[in-house]
């Protein structure tokens, strides 16, 4: 069973309503997506801590029905 960007990013936009979301499906499957997250609840932040923070969001969707996601973060200029 395979997880829509829409939902992954509004999991996302939930925890981290600031958050700036790109989201891609790396290969037209619904398993493989690329984000692409910006939010000021990073700053400060060591980037290993950012990603739990998104991890965290997706609330243990990761392994099952979100296959495999690549991630990058950012705090807004």
């Amino acid at each position: 069973m395979a997880m829509s960007a829409e939902e992954i990013e509004t999991l996302i936009r939930a925890a981290l309503p600031d958050a700036e979301v790109t989201i891609t499906d790396l290969a037209g499957d619904g398993d493989h997506y690329y984000a692409h997250v910006v939010s000021t609840a990073f700053a400060g932040k060591p980037r290993v801590i950012q990603h739990k923070l998104v991890y965290e969001a997706l609330g243990g969707r990761m392994g099952g029905v979100l296959h495999a996601l690549q991630l990058t973060t950012a705090v807004p200029n």
